[in-house]
């Protein structure tokens, strides 16, 4: 393509778009159950809870931070020292060396023992400036329902920021300590229920997993079935009654049966702050035409003619539709910036020409 001046560069040339073919499949690739889905009760959890970061150099909360204020008072008093005699307003003064802060901790999807220590994190929630330096003072983490005040950890230790320029947040390496197991229960009434994952959730998946565990592991239950399909991302599994006192030899099983690789589904994820594009599967695009600042950028290959047009016309009677990762190739080639990129596929979307699912972060 020959350069093109400042004026000429109003209409510009996406040249022709080019078609790539998939690979041929020789054999239908198998995977097993866990790739795809996992069992209801497995999940992470949130353990929190307010506590208060000590030893800061000035850069805590405001003196008039009554919330603050309330919370070193109890500290104090948890270690047998009174608040003073005129209560917790005498220390208000003190609070620009404390920081009011919200703790959390994140319990893996297999639980945690009585003893297991994890990392937190902690975040300023008053006024404090920065947490550079300080201390958690030992704070008492609830799970994610509070309203029955069981204490599942107790979280403390030194600051680390992960990010200078954030200062308000940071974390404590194996800060907290465990004081209670917590496990959740992955069999309700007789029953696992084995749960897609959200990229994965589909009706016809999820009736063909049913069929494949009835059909392998077809036990006799009073139902008929063993598997039944609730909804596009649950399927409900009886235990049969040879396996009640060893569901986990029951599930390991259920997980590990074989089936066919599902297709997955054509999407496009774009990240506008980072300014990444990932493509996943064969996007097509349709027959459009889209005028973008300087571009004008057709995707029928039907030029006008004229000096201004650089088009090259497409046999679309002999080739397949155009894939969006060859536009987004050759608006690589000819170094259009990302956020250009990004703008001509939504645009794209918007007008119905994105034959796949488009995810913006």
């Amino acid at each position: 393509m020959r350069s093109l001046d400042t004026a000429s560069r109003r209409v510009l040339l996406i040249a022709a778009i080019a078609f790539v073919a998939g690979p041929v499949r020789t054999a239908e690739a198998r995977i097993p159950l866990k790739d795809i889905c996992h069992v209801k009760g497995q999940e992470e959890n949130t353990l929190q809870g307010l506590g208060i970061v000590v030893g800061l150099k000035g850069t805590g909360d405001s003196p008039g931070s009554a919330p603050s204020v309330r919370a070193l008072a109890q500290a104090i008093q948890l270690l047998g020292t009174p608040a003073g005699k005129r209560g917790s307003p005498e220390l208000k003064d003190d609070i620009k060396n404390v920081a009011l802060v919200l703790v959390t901790a994140t319990v893996p999807a297999a639980g945690a023992r009585q003893g297991d220590k994890l990392d937190c994190t902690v975040a300023s929630i008053g006024g404090a400036k920065s947490l550079a330096g300080g201390q958690l003072f030992i704070t008492a983490l609830q799970g994610p329902r509070v309203e029955n005040d069981r204490v599942y950890a107790f979280a403390q230790g030194e600051i680390h920021l992960d990010d200078p320029k954030v200062p308000t947040t940071g974390k404590v390496f194996n800060g907290c300590r465990v004081e209670a197991d917590f496990f959740n229960p992955f069999i309700k009434d007789g029953k696992i229920t084995l749960v897609l994952e959200r990229n994965h959730a589909d009706f016809q998946l999820a009736q063909d997993i049913a069929e494949l565990i009835n059909s392998q592991l077809g036990f006799q239950t009073r139902s008929g079935e063993m598997a039944r399909a609730m909804n596009q991302e649950n399927i409900e599994v009886i235990v049969p009654a040879q396996y009640r006192d060893r569901p986990v030899s029951f599930v390991s099983q259920v997980l590990s049966l074989p089936m066919l690789e599902p297709q997955s589904v054509a999407r496009v994820v774009i990240n506008e702050r980072a300014g990444s594009i990932v493509i996943s599967g064969e996007i097509e695009i349709g027959t459009v035409v889209i005028t973008h600042k300087n571009m004008v950028i057709d995707t029928s290959g039907q030029g006008t003619g004229g000096p201004a047009s650089h088009f090259v016309p497409l046999d679309t009677s002999s080739n397949p539709p155009p894939k969006l990762k060859a536009l987004v190739e050759t608006l690589n080639t000819l170094k259009v910036p990302p956020e250009d990129v990004i703008e001509i596929i939504k645009g794209l979307d918007r007008n119905g020409k994105l034959h796949g699912e488009l995810i913006i972060e």
